[in-house]
This record gives structure tokens, C-alpha cells and sequence, in this order.
């Protein structure tokens, strides 16, 4: 049997006095990131006992507002195609892309399109 290989992912959370994030950090061995420094984070898993997802959704104080739509924006389209290889579902696929399109246009992130 072959030995099993693990990799650790971790995150740092600074917290100001009312524990409000003010400084986020990761770190993935195996991807080569050492304590970035990020601005925001969206985490999901899914707990198979109790059938469903807990989340963690954390940013800093001075993560601007139009950042934040587009770092929503990107992660809805990631979510997209990761529905599409975990499912193969095109049609739901293609839904979530045209959601994600109006997504953009409404909060004009397409700009010269």
C-alpha cells in the first residue's frame, strides 16, 4: 500500500480589538505560498454527516467595495466551472454562466463591452 501524502493549507486572522479582521494571511506548502497576504476569503465545506455546507467568509476592514464585487463576481464564475467538472451538467452550467454575465453588467464590471 502506498504511503499517503498530505499537504496543509492554513490561514491567518488578525482581529483589531473587537475582533474585526484587519489582516488575513495563507499558506500552501504545496503550492509554493507562504503567509500572502490576501484581503478577503471564502471557505465552504461540506459536512457529509449533518448534509450540509459551513462556511467561513472573512475580509479586512479596508477591503474596498469595488473589489469586493469583483472578487464576488470571479468566484461565482469559478463556482461555474467547478459545477461543470464536478457534475457535468452543461445546461445548469451554462445558467450559472448567463447568472454570472448579469451578475457583471448589473454591478458594471464589463467595462468597454
Amino acid at each position: 500500500m502506498s504511503k499517503l501524502h498530505t499537504s496543509e493549507i492554513t490561514l491567518k486572522v488578525g482581529l483589531d480589538e473587537n475582533r474585526v479582521p484587519e489582516k488575513l494571511q495563507w499558506s500552501a506548502e504545496d503550492g509554493g505560498v507562504e503567509n500572502e497576504e490576501i484581503k478577503a476569503m471564502l471557505l465552504s465545506v461540506w459536512d457529509n454527516k449533518n448534509q450540509e455546507s459551513l462556511k467561513i467568509d472573512l475580509w479586512t476592514k479596508d477591503m474596498p467595495v469595488d473589489e469586493m464585487k469583483v472578487f464576488f463576481h470571479q468566484t461565482l464564475v469559478a463556482m461555474s466551472d467547478t459545477f461543470m467538472k464536478a457534475t457535468q451538467d452543461e445546461k445548469m452550467t451554462a445558467t450559472m454562466k448567463d447568472f454570472c454575465d448579469y451578475f457583471a453588467e448589473k454591478l458594471e464590471l464589463k467595462k468597454g463591452k
